[in-house]
């Protein structure tokens, strides 16, 4: 079903301020710690590469979060250069059945900590952190597990320029949470206000670079929305941008969200471009930081082709310091070797954008990302956004006055890749599968065997508990004989 989306759905809020010191006032303990317990906490470490993450009801619960707001308020105070006078909190969430109750808690802990929440309600990742940016606030909030499984969910936090807390700040909220650090007096009761109207200024944002130069008239997009995060913004900047959309999984369902559709599952994606003869098409993750695009014939179009497009398009306007782009080891060969054709720069990273974001500060370079679809542009935003990406992307094609799928042809040809997981609920197995040494001698042997003909990565997700397993190799039946060999391995001794 084709829809024209209108931007008063972004303008609804309830500006009635709500305490929540009166719901918090009982749990005396967050500052004397007299029931949170730090010993049920694995010995593992908290933070992942996207924040803390896991199944709601055993490592995430409502205890939980409410000490994890607490914490990140003593943090965020005890970092700022002004003492008391913090800003506020900018709170998001997911469309997850889980994600109101512990939002909930988390702003408990927050106004418990004497900060201000200011509470979005369902919007993307990528929304939290812009707003958080321009608006002199001290931090950023939002629960989300991003790609995972409805089961699942997630606490990302943000520093007060949007962008994902620095280690050691972490460190020192998980070290409140382990009963590390001292008892902090509650001398102030923050409050808590919905501000569901600053989603119209997020949406102002992606569209104005745009225009007046660029619109998607004459341009059929289908949105495959994942039932989550983007549901309520992705079709309206679409269409207020002129675009044609047509949406699919195009409500917040919490029990679907990220269930056979989005990025993860783009067969849905690929039949409905084809069926409405579409020019393309763009999926996103549950929290929409992310995207992939399908072309007019169905194809895929990752990450690494999309940093490819933008790249050239950036740096032919002397856009591109060095005409550089970070990528991850999970970036295709293909990819590298025809942006170093190009006379490019190419950089490495670990997976996971906060490895790619601080690679770009440290180089200088505005364009980065990963093949998933975590695409960094410095020129525009703060930290990955899906939606941002889909729309320059569509202009971009738009300039170009080529298809999609034209430029996709005249890109560069992939090696074959095979990624495989490995389902390992042990945690303290699973992220120290380093020290199984017969493990690592079957990736050496594996890896001798195929010399310069491929290349193997093996790591363990830092937002699942899985082992990926990963081959790269000059024909599709190597990259299927080495990753089945190596699946075997982990499966056998982990």
């Amino acid at each position: 079903m084709v829809k024209t989306p209108v931007r008063t759905q972004l303008s609804s809020s309830s500006e009635s301020p709500l305490c929540l010191a009166e719901s918090i006032q009982s749990a005396k303990p967050l500052n004397s710690n007299r029931s949170w317990n730090p010993l049920s906490l694995p010995g593992t470490p908290l933070f992942g590469t996207d924040g803390i993450r896991g199944r709601v009801g055993e490592l995430l619960n409502a205890e939980l979060a409410l000490q994890v707001g607490y914490w990140t308020g003593q943090m965020l105070r005890s970092t700022s250069a002004n003492g008391n006078a913090l800003g506020p909190i900018v709170l998001g969430q997911d469309t997850r059945n889980s994600s109101d109750m512990l939002a909930m808690a988390l702003a408990a802990g927050l106004t418990s900590a004497g900060l201000e929440v200011w509470h979005l309600g369902v919007c993307p990742t990528p929304c939290v952190a812009y707003l958080t940016s321009v608006s002199e606030a001290a931090g950023g909030v939002m629960i989300s597990a991003s790609h995972n499984p409805p089961e699942d969910n997630g606490i990302k936090i943000f520093g007060p320029d949007g962008t994902k807390l620095p280690k050691e700040w972490q460190a020192q909220i998980e070290a409140g949470l382990r009963g590390q650090l001292g008892n902090f007096a509650a001398n102030a009761w923050g409050r808590h206000y919905h501000r569901r109207e600053l989603l119209g200024n997020y949406a102002e944002s992606l569209e104005k670079p745009l225009r007046p130069e660029i619109d998607l008239r004459g341009m059929r997009i289908v949105l495959d929305l994942a039932w989550g995060a983007a549901v309520g913004i992705a079709p309206q900047v679409f269409a207020d941008m002129g675009a044609e959309v047509i949406c699919l999984h195009d409500s917040g369902d919490g029990d679907r969200i990220n269930v056979n559709c989005g990025s993860t599952h783009l067969e849905p994606l690929q039949n409905a471009v084809k069926q409405y003869r579409a020019d393309m098409g763009f999926a996103f993750d549950g929290d929409a930081d992310r995207v992939l695009a399908v072309d007019s014939q169905g194809r895929v179009v990752d990450g690494d082709r999309i940093l490819y497009f933008w790249g050239k398009t950036l740096a032919a306007a002397q856009q591109l310091p060095k005409n550089m782009i970070v990528a991850t080891v999970m970036a295709n060969l293909g990819f590298e070797r025809a942006w170093k054709n190009l006379g490019g720069e190419f950089l490495r990273t670990p997976v996971g954008d906060q490895y790619v974001h601080a690679e770009m500060l440290r180089h200088g370079a505005m364009l980065g990302g990963e093949q998933s679809g975590h695409i960094l542009c410095r020129h525009y935003a703060v930290s990955g956004d899906g939606l941002l990406t889909s729309l320059h992307l569509a202009a971009l094609v738009k300039r170009m006055n080529a298809s999609l799928s034209e430029m996709v042809d005249g890109s560069f040809q992939t090696y074959p890749q095979l990624l495989k997981n490995v389902r390992v609920e042990d945690r303290d197995r699973r992220v120290n599968w380093k020290n199984s040494d017969a493990l690592t001698n079957a990736i050496a042997q594996a890896e001798a065997a195929m010399g310069d003909s491929g290349r193997i990565l093996v790591r363990a997700s830092g937002t699942e508990p899985l082992i990926r397993v990963m081959v790269e190799a000059v024909s599709a039946e190597l990259a299927h004989h080495w990753a089945d060999n190596l699946v075997l391995a982990v499966q056998q001794y982990l």
